[in-house]
């Protein structure tokens, strides 16, 4: 293997791991998603989700959530989630109607 392909390898993942770790930190300290997806959640989370918050999709290793009220990611840690990610953030793309705000 070529010292390049060695040096790939190697930083590919610490890559992925920062950009998680910067978008968890964005939803953490600000609410400028505006909605939330819950890597692995465990089997009694959704019980113990906050009371306005609105399940938008499902599946087996997310759960994607929306809640107009501020501070909705400490929100969700406090329930049991492990990773709070955000979902909907305006870029190049635009939003997908479910996660769309309407004002």
């Amino acid at each position: 293997m070529s010292t390049i392909i060695k040096r790939i390898a190697l930083c590919a993942p610490l890559l992925l791991a920062a950009w998680v770790a910067v978008m968890a930190a964005v939803m953490r300290f600000s609410d400028a998603a505006p909605a939330a997806v819950v890597m692995l959640p465990s089997q009694g989370f959704i019980a113990a989700l906050p009371p306005d918050a609105a399940i938008l999709s499902q599946n087996a290793v997310s759960l994607t959530l929306k809640s107009d009220t501020p501070g909705f990611a400490a929100r969700l840690y406090r329930a049991g989630a492990l990773l709070v990610l955000p979902a909907g953030l305006t870029g190049c793309l635009p939003l997908p109607g479910a996660l769309a705000n309407k004002g």
